[in-house]
């Protein structure tokens, strides 16, 4: 039987059991096609060439340290294929994985067969040994971003605090400042500054969120890497700043900047340095001076940087003892500073310092990124060894997700809340007809000419990159990916390779 006389045979079949509804708007005729294969994602094609092409994806899977020793066991494609499907699509919960079971487009682009349950992804997960699986996945996170470090930069280190509402593993209460008393896990992050590409993850239970936790896995981090890739400086908050973190970067050769928690020895140093004259502009309205102190715990003294701001308006005090309430005015010749402390080894100006250390503050727009939009705010389990796996399938997705968009929009950053729906969304229907797979596209949102642009153009250096790549065996579309990503974003000539005394920093 041809393949119209099929055709013809199932539409009649779909008007046979077309049904009338009555809408709002008109009277339509519903009919149910489940014969054929859709997805909400079909500009999703895009990106699967972005994997396929630089190799990514496929180097992920086939380096998998999980195995099936029944013949009836799901592929391990489709496994981790489906974890990353759901990762793609926004989900923070295995359950949202339901969701998919009906997409085979999604799915046939990943070279997956089916999508597999929910269940499947929690068991395999389970059986993967932990160890092992965190080295896979570490590797592969090491391997989407260092090829991008030909030039000094910045490592952002952070804690970001994920609550939880069951008995997980690793639910304690700790440091949680938006809700108190509420069990967590801390999210011991590395950041490349800029960029916003995940270097690790470090998944502790909630009690665990100070510096001593992310250490470990920051020196582990720095001695994996070759020697010209290591950071030129380690940024964190006060939370990081401690004597054991800045010995360990000293010892290293490793510079750091880090915020000081303001204890009663550094409140004595800024009460004996207010009155002095010496203080300099520090930008955005900071005032700044530097000296050098050794606190008590500090093998060495060591330089400091204090801010100050004078308070603009209204400003409520209280009396933490008589609980009595009094306002400052800007009238009243009266005036009030807010203060920072930074600690530091770089031998840069003090106004230069400040603004380092307020760059830093786009690390936090990568955080809320990865809990509000990807899955970091969920995914939990029972036990703490798949939150850890999971929290870095999401990282490495979001890497890869990242590398893609900016190949699309080099000028500027796209978070995925406006990321996705410009370059994923939109109705995707797959056909086959003389061996030949065909995808049809109806875009779903109103800038549907310009993502269609953005991504032929993708396309269009992915191939070209492919020809160059077959003509000079050498050279790997990876190769060329990386090397437009550090050219176009980022400023640096990859050509000259030569060490700029700036820090690598993009917007």
């Amino acid at each position: 039987m041809g393949e119209a006389k099929k055709r013809s045979i199932a539409a009649v079949q779909e008007a046979l059991v077309a049904m009338s509804v009555e809408a709002i708007g008109a009277r339509v005729q519903v009919r149910w096609n489940q014969s054929e294969a859709a997805t909400p994602f079909g500009q999703m094609a895009y990106f699967a060439e972005f994997l396929n092409l630089t190799g990514l994806y496929r180097r992920w899977i086939d380096s998998c340290p999980l195995h099936y020793a029944s013949p009836n066991g799901s592929k391990i494609s489709d496994v981790l294929g489906t974890l990353f499907l759901s990762v793609l699509s926004g989900h923070w919960r295995y359950a949202h994985i339901a969701a998919l079971r009906a997409d085979g487009v999604s799915a046939a682009m990943l070279g997956m067969d089916a999508v597999v349950s929910e269940d499947t992804v929690r068991r395999a997960l389970r059986a993967m040994d932990e160890v092992a699986g965190v080295n896979w996945l570490q590797e592969h996170l090491d391997a989407s971003v260092l090829p991008l470090l030909s030039a000094p930069w910045i490592l952002d280190t952070d804690v970001t605090v994920k609550p939880l509402y069951g008995k997980q593993e690793g639910a304690v209460v700790g440091y949680n400042p938006h809700k108190p008393g509420r069990p967590s896990h801390a999210y011991h992050t590395y950041q490349i500054a800029g960029l916003r590409l995940m270097l690790g993850v470090t998944v502790a239970p909630g009690n665990k969120s100070q510096a001593n936790t992310t250490l470990p896995g920051l020196i582990e981090l720095i001695e994996g890497m070759p020697q010209g890739k290591r950071p030129a400086l380690v940024r964190g908050d006060c939370g990081q700043g401690g004597e054991p973190t800045m010995a360990a970067l000293e010892a290293r050769d490793i510079h750091y900047l880090f915020k000081l928690r303001l204890t009663k020895n550094v409140k004595r140093y800024i009460e004996r340095m207010f009155a002095t004259p010496e203080w300099a502009d520090a930008g955005q309205g900071w005032q700044g001076r530097d000296g050098n102190i050794k606190l008590s715990g500090w093998s060495r003294a060591r330089r400091i940087v204090i801010l100050r701001r004078a308070l603009q308006g209204e400003v409520l005090l209280s009396d933490e003892h008589q609980l009595n309430l009094a306002f400052v005015e800007k009238d009243v010749p009266v005036k009030g500073y807010e203060y920072a402390v930074l600690a530091t080894d770089l031998d840069y100006d003090i106004r230069a310092l400040a603004q380092l250390y307020r760059d830093r503050g786009d690390a936090e727009n990568a955080f809320d990124e990865l809990k509000n939009q990807w899955g970091w705010g969920g995914f939990t389990t029972h036990d703490l060894k798949r939150c850890q796996l999971t929290a870095m399938t999401v990282a490495l997705a979001y890497n890869w997700w990242s590398l893609f968009v900016r190949l699309a929009h080099p000028k500027a950053r796209l978070e995925a809340i406006t990321s996705r729906p410009l370059l994923l969304s939109g109705i995707g229907r797959l056909t086959t007809h003389a061996g030949q797979a065909q995808l049809s596209i109806t875009p779903m949102h109103a800038k549907a000419q310009h993502a269609q642009a953005l991504l032929m153009t993708v396309s269009e250096k992915l191939k070209a990159w492919k020809r160059t790549a077959e003509q000079l065996p050498l050279v790997s579309v990876w190769q060329r990916v990386c090397e437009f990503i550090v050219t176009h974003v980022t400023g640096f000539n990859w050509l000259a390779r030569q060490h700029s005394p700036q820090l690598m920093h993009c917007t």
